[in-house]
């Protein structure tokens, strides 16, 4: 990180829990598809449980996010953190559907390599606390790129590990059983660092008018937001790391370990592009920076499945992740540049779960798809459409209200 974006010892803290979590997202995210489907569940009751993860995240998001600035961060941070190994031990342990679905549901899994769960929305309020707003984007960016790198990092040691146990003589069940015991793990080491947080880092008293949920003035935007980054996910629910990774196993034949790798290039591109971000948004504003990065983002996903071999869908891939996260940081800066110092958390956690609830449909729809062959590419045809038609409507609803051209950058 630059000089001029030095962070005090809570937002290092911060760092250094999004690469662990983050790492655990990612190498979860190759296997577990992979995973169920050794265990013997089929293609649509795989989209099913992946759904039923996400709602349940969605919903324990929902109450922990709303509640955090009152109740106190860091203990809602360390909730998160149990329900993280409430998910992984009994995945770990059980193939029985039902068992998986209770786990999911109440507990907190990333089948995506994304965030999942209350963390990312009141990591982004506790940093928003301890920083200035003119450093508040760059901040941003570095710390989406810590969590792309320590993700591609993961799904690198989850890929290879697997293939190594494999190769040792392990079932693949068993390898990738290996990997959901370590996801379990990471909850019980983000426990602990979550214990040396400050309370430098809670919010600010809430005002007399403020709502029990968090929101009061910028109730409206946060709404007009939340709607639209719903659409956005529920598209991207289609393509989560997850079943792109199921995708390329099943149409090219590609391996755990060789998947790893694709999926380390394109998280440490994604990282990247997060960087960019910055630069741009300095120039352009937050708004244009989001939209007109995102829109040839997605017209290369759709292109994706229509290669007509592995080198060509990686290159395309990966050519698309170069540029896919350059709306992160800068939309989260926006969103807590628009909302209050005590609302941020809720203002956060609302728009995170609209984001989660929207990606919780689609899984259960792109599931079919992948078991009939001439359907496998349409997830990928219909995420990139519907994130298009987001980002004009995005565009649309907000280029009149862009925070300065330089967006805290």
């Amino acid at each position: 990180m630059p000089s001029n974006a030095r962070l005090d010892a809570d937002g290092r803290l911060l760092f250094v829990t999004r690469a662990a979590r983050m790492f655990s997202y990612g190498f979860l995210s190759v296997v577990l598809v992979l995973y169920l489907a050794g265990l013997g569940f089929s293609e649509g009751r795989i989209g099913l449980l992946l759904t039923l993860t996400l709602v349940g995240d969605t919903l324990i998001s929902l109450w922990i996010t709303l509640h955090a600035d009152r109740l106190g961060r860091k203990k809602m941070l360390m909730l998160g953190a149990a329900l993280m190994m409430a998910a992984g031990i009994p995945f770990a342990l059980s193939g029985d559907f039902t068992v998986l679905v209770l786990a999911a549901t109440f507990g907190v899994i990333s089948p995506s390599g994304n965030e999942v769960g209350p963390f990312l929305a009141i990591e982004q309020a506790a940093l928003s606390q301890v920083l200035p707003e003119a450093r508040r984007t760059g901040v941003f960016a570095w710390y989406n790129l810590t969590g792309s790198f320590a993700t591609a990092l993961g799904a690198l040691a989850g890929g290879w590990s697997a293939q190594a146990l494999q190769a040792a003589g392990h079932s693949p069940v068993a390898s990738y059983r290996v990997l959901v015991f370590a996801y379990a793990a990471v909850g019980l080491l983000l426990a602990g660092l979550f214990t040396r947080m400050s309370p430098a880092v809670e919010a600010p008293p809430a005002p007399a008018h403020a709502s029990r949920w968090g929101l009061h003035t910028s109730r409206g935007v946060v709404l007009r937001l939340s709607a639209l980054f719903s659409l956005d996910a529920f598209a991207g629910g289609f393509v989560i790391q997850s079943i792109v990774a199921y995708w390329f196993h099943v149409k090219f034949g590609v391996a755990p370990g060789a998947l790893g790798s694709i999926f380390f290039a394109a998280n440490i591109l994604a990282g990247l592009s997060s960087l960019y971000a910055v630069k741009l948004a300095a120039k352009i504003g937050l708004i244009r920076t989001m939209v007109f990065t995102h829109i040839p983002s997605n017209v290369l996903l759709i292109l994706v499945p229509l290669m007509p071999n592995l080198p060509l869908a990686v290159a395309l891939l990966l050519l698309r992740f170069s540029i896919s996260q350059m709306d992160v940081p800068t939309r989260q800066a926006y969103t807590m540049a628009v909302v209050a110092p005590d609302e941020r958390s809720a203002a956060a956690g609302v728009t995170g779960i609209a984001r989660t609830t929207g990606a919780a449909i689609s899984p259960v729809l792109a599931g079919p798809m992948l078991a009939v062959p001439a359907l496998a590419g349409a997830p990928f045809l219909i995420a990139g459409g519907l994130k298009i038609l987001y980002d004009l409507l995005l565009y649309r609803s907000f280029r009149s209200s862009e925070v300065g051209k330089s967006g805290g950058a």
